[in-house]
């Protein structure tokens, strides 16, 4: 026992007792640390990163330049970040047919892997906003919830995206040929990214100015919107009363007038005879 207590008091003790413990713990590290999938992720990213450029190069360079610093024919993309790239591509926007007032929705020509090698080449030039993960855009799937999404979605539509979209989402002009595109049948996630990076004549709201759950309100408005039946007929665009009005006077008046000119066409052939 003398011999035991003896060691115990030796000047290097502490120091052993250290080091083992040192060496323990780098060994539970070692064994623990998810240091190959983190390594996976970065390798998956840069060869997602490569093979978006060689996509770039040959669709997107002669507008944007081959570093994506922009030319007379397209702005610069650095900076865009990856959300950006994922709206324009994913609705067919880009690569854009022709030059003009405002570029179209169109059916894609990439498909969504190559869509997220472009956005992955677009995010390492700069950074910017990132494509929304599901949690941030989906509605919530509890009825009640919903139902209070879609009534806040509705007044946060009203005072900042009806003047230009419709209060129904349903698109409307602008200024030298520019115009609101319909917001029916768009996909929850592009309606989330276009507020995010607010894509050609739309302002952005990021979440500084408009929360995220702001934003799914929107969305859940939007879509509510688009799925609701209408019980009057005929929408003619939900433009609203004018429409309704017009369209009744030039086919309401077009009619009399037609059954008018019928009527004493008639008239006239049966006093000949």
């Amino acid at each position: 026992m003398k011999k035991l207590s003896a060691r115990r008091r030796h000047p290097l003790a502490a120091v052993v007792v250290l080091l083992l413990a040192l060496a323990a713990t780098g060994g539970l590290y070692a064994a623990f640390a998810p240091a190959e999938k983190a390594q996976a992720d970065s390798s998956s990213q840069s060869l997602a990163i490569d093979e978006g450029k060689k996509l770039f190069a040959v669709g997107c360079s002669s507008c944007h330049g081959l570093n994506g610093q922009g030319t007379s024919d397209g702005p610069s993309l650095v900076g865009v970040g990856s959300a950006a790239v994922d709206f324009q591509v994913g609705t067919g926007r880009m690569p854009a047919q022709q030059p003009g007032a405002q570029v179209p929705r169109k059916k894609t020509v990439y498909s969504q892997s190559e869509i997220d090698q472009l956005a992955a080449y677009v995010a390492s030039l700069g950074p910017g906003p990132v494509v929304p993960t599901p949690d941030q855009y989906q509605p919530s799937e509890d009825k009640l919830t919903n139902a209070e999404q879609v009534a806040k979605g509705g007044e946060l539509f009203r005072t900042n995206c009806a003047q230009c979209h419709n209060f129904a989402g349903k698109g409307g002009a602008l200024t030298d040929g520019k115009y609101a595109p319909s917001l029916e049948g768009v996909d929850a996630k592009h309606i989330y990214e276009a507020m995010q990076t607010g894509p050609q004549n739309m302002p952005s709201f990021p979440d500084t100015t408009m929360p995220e759950e702001q934003k799914r309100e929107i969305v859940a408005f939007v879509r509510n919107t688009n799925d609701e039946p209408n019980p009057g007929g005929l929408a003619l665009g939900s433009l609203g009363p004018f429409t309704e009005g017009l369209f009744s006077w030039i086919f309401g008046l077009g009619t009399l007038i037609a059954i008018a000119i019928w009527v004493a066409a008639h008239t006239t052939k049966a006093k000949k005879s």
